[in-house]
């Protein structure tokens, strides 16, 4: 089976796209008749005829159709490979603050894969409220800050996901059923426990705060314990609990913000890269 020169796949597309031979060799500074050799040499080595002759205006065949919507994916294909394989090699350390449940939900997975990526970058990763992390950043204490936003109008950051509000309890118990409304929540300033407690207070529903931890797997442990119930933004809701909605009697919760922090002015190629990165995992 023959083995296609990629050469000779870039001049016959650069013919096919300027609709000349004389013109794709102005535009790689290459004689016309040396981009018809190579078109010529193209159709010997696969055996069929590519142009029609001896017409006025360029035209495909049916054969030269075919291959120019494959050469235009092999081509594309080695361009991605050679870019990927000399792509600059990114060194040096981030620090990314992000929320407990980000950090035991979705980022070890995305943090592991850009490891693997990029093994000159050194990763310290810092867990606490939203709140506190966007204050620490402004005390220089991180480069990059996974946050929760709760305000629509908030235009800080960049908006990586949108994740609607999640009631979750634990699966053999009924404790959600009880009144006043029992609740494990983190502690001031969570948006979670703002959002639960604004809600509640405004539709009139007696609630009890029964628990209190910042940390993630803390909380989960008294839901699925049957302590009381929780929120938490979709993507982070984990096995073994269980979901409530209207229909359980539990009002709608809306919606928040993940958004991305990063001070552009300070910026380290680094913790540029891990930001794409991040983002494009998140989309």
């Amino acid at each position: 089976m023959a083995n296609i020169p990629t050469e000779l796949l870039r001049t016959f597309i650069k013919a096919v796209d300027l609709g000349s031979f004389t013109r794709a060799g102005d535009a790689v500074g290459r004689t016309q008749s040396a981009i018809s050799l190579q078109v010529r040499r193209l159709e010997e080595l696969l055996d069929v005829q590519l142009f029609v002759r001896g017409t006025h205006r360029m035209r495909l065949t049916d054969e030269g159709t075919l291959l120019a919507s494959y050469a235009r994916r092999i081509l594309t294909l080695n361009d991605e490979a050679v870019s990927s394989l000399h792509r600059p090699k990114i060194a040096g350390g981030v620090r990314l603050g992000a929320p407990h449940e980000y950090t035991a939900s979705l980022l070890p997975v995305i943090l592991g894969k850009f490891a693997q990526s990029h093994p000159g970058v050194m990763l310290e990763v810092t867990c606490d409220l939203s709140r506190n992390l966007l204050a620490r950043q402004e005390k220089g204490e991180f480069d990059l800050v996974i946050a929760l936003h709760d305000d629509p109008g908030d235009a800080h950051g960049v908006k990586v996901l949108t994740e609607p509000l999640i009631w979750i309890t634990g699966l053999d118990h009924a404790r959600h059923t009880r009144r006043p409304l029992s609740l494990v929540v983190a502690p001031p300033p969570c948006i979670y426990r703002n959002r639960v407690l604004q809600t509640l207070g405004r539709i009139g529903l007696p609630w009890n705060i029964v628990y209190t931890s910042s940390s993630y797997s803390g909380i989960i442990a008294a839901v699925r314990a049957g302590l009381g119930v929780t929120l938490l933004a979709a993507s982070t809701v984990p096995e073994g609990v269980r979901r409530l909605d209207e229909r359980d009697g539990f009002p709608e919760m809306g919606e928040l913000d993940v958004r991305l922090h990063m001070n552009q002015e300070t910026a380290t190629d680094a913790a540029r890269c891990l930001a794409d990165y991040i983002g494009a995992s998140f989309a």
